[in-house]
């Protein structure tokens, strides 16, 4: 089984986003699946309910509450399906160091689980600090753990003086521990990004947008477009 952890330290990067896609389309494939929200500051992920999102509060006073992490290794060791855990930027410090100073990503494997980090990079001006924060985990976190990077191109293209991402040397230095690129589209506003925000913003799934009478036949249509291109995207990925 395979723990799905999304890590980035910059906030409002869409990480709730991806862990809400993975979700879906682990869904949509006939699995089974947990989902758990650890954001102290924003539960963004639990907000979608059809998902049935488990919300621990691993975070007190700045630092790892051990009581309630242990509760989260023992519903691993407890689990035979996928988890998929969405990670607020404000606890990412703390979590992080806590996972690499107990040596957490061995004890997941020693359970049977393969330890996966989802990371963010956006365009625009958070670019620099998502690139710095996919080097940082890169480098902490142990080989035992594989890496799905997923470009999101909401604020901007992700270029760096005429270089697409996997041109850079962000991702040339550490290419070999990145087991997936997956490259959000660019959406047109007036369109599928439109609708594709309504539905973010009412944190609900596409199965659940799609099958909605409220909304117009165009408008499910485009939803149901863009929900075959992005699992589309995620198949190509495999590691998913």
């Amino acid at each position: 089984m395979k723990i799905h952890l999304v890590l980035q330290g910059k906030g409002g990067v869409g990480k709730s986003l991806i862990a809400s896609l993975i979700a879906q389309f682990k869904r949509n494939q006939s699995e089974q699946i947990t989902c758990i929200d650890t954001d102290p500051v924003n539960s963004t992920f639990a907000s979608y309910k059809s998902l049935n999102v488990k919300t621990i509060k691993i975070i007190e006073d700045d630092e790892i509450n051990t009581r309630s992490f242990d509760t989260l290794i023992e519903l691993i060791a407890a689990t035979e399906c996928d988890i998929i855990i969405d990670n607020g930027a404000s606890s990412f410090v703390p979590l992080s160091s806590y996972i690499i100073q107990n040596n957490i990503a061995d004890i997941i494997q020693e359970l049977g689980h393969e330890l996966i980090i989802h990371t963010v990079i956006t365009g625009g001006q958070a670019q620099a600090d998502t690139l710095h924060g996919f080097v940082s985990l890169v480098n902490q976190y142990p080989e035992n753990c594989s890496f799905v990077v997923w470009l999101n191109p909401y604020w901007g293209n992700i270029e760096a003086e005429g270089k697409q991402f996997e041109d850079m040397r962000a991702y040339i230095v550490n290419k070999d521990r990145v087991n997936a690129v997956i490259a959000l589209p660019s959406l047109k506003k007036e369109t599928f990004g439109r609708d594709f925000e309504d539905m973010l913003r009412d944190k609900k799934t596409f199965d659940e947008s799609i099958n909605d009478k409220s909304l117009t036949i165009m408008n499910r249509q485009r939803l149901k477009m863009l929900k075959t291109d992005l699992f589309k995207l995620i198949t190509v990925a495999s590691i998913i």
